[in-house]
């Protein structure tokens, strides 16, 4: 047994989310500067389209790449910051898994784990009661699925016969006739708009 305690032995869960904390607030501050470059990026677009003079334009488009490159530095920044949380994150989860089975371990139940063979024969009986409940099932499902697919549709009753055919295409022609009164009704208004100039 070693008589010195690792760093990480001594380390509490108070101290890691603590380090948690000031990187979250660490990359939340960079989060709002990057919403706060890129609005400053818009703005500078919006006035650099708006410009006339050349000069004046050469200036919005090296201040738009400076603040670019700087959003892109912030942005290396912040991936750098999560990938610290998530690791923070992962020492934490140990800190609460072990301290998690160190308790558990002393729960009376837990006891009868010790015994094998006693939950062998237990476990193979619930798995066989399992099964035989999910065969029921699934000779059920053979049987709906055998029967759904031996049934036809009748087609005198879902099908479309001649007299059906004929309306349809009744309907269509219709249609084809409001679009072409609409279109000739508009052509005409047109016509009559331009006369009237």
């Amino acid at each position: 047994m070693w008589i010195f305690k690792s760093k990480y032995e001594k380390l509490t869960r108070e101290e890691v989310v603590d380090a948690i904390c000031k990187l979250e607030n660490e990359e939340k501050t960079i989060e709002e500067g990057l919403t706060s470059a890129q609005e400053e990026i818009d703005e500078l677009m919006e006035k650099g389209k708006k410009e006339k003079n050349k000069d004046v334009k050469l200036f919005y488009a090296k201040k738009i790449n400076a603040i670019k490159q700087e959003r892109e530095q912030n942005v290396q920044r912040a991936l750098y910051l999560m990938y610290n949380i998530q690791l923070m994150n992962k020492l934490k989860t140990s800190i609460d898994d072990n301290q998690f089975f160190k308790t558990s371990r002393k729960v009376p139940l837990n006891k009868m784990l010790t015994d094998q063979k006693g939950l062998a024969k237990f476990l193979n009986k619930t798995l066989g009661t399992r099964t035989r409940a999910e065969d029921v099932l699934t000779s059920a499902d053979e049987v709906f699925h055998t029967i759904e697919e031996s049934y036809d549709k009748n087609e005198s009753i879902y099908g479309v016969n001649e007299q059906d055919d004929a309306l349809l295409s009744m309907f269509e022609t219709e249609d084809q006739i409001k679009e072409e009164e609409e279109m000739f009704s508009n052509d005409e208004q047109k016509l009559s708009e331009g006369q009237g100039e």
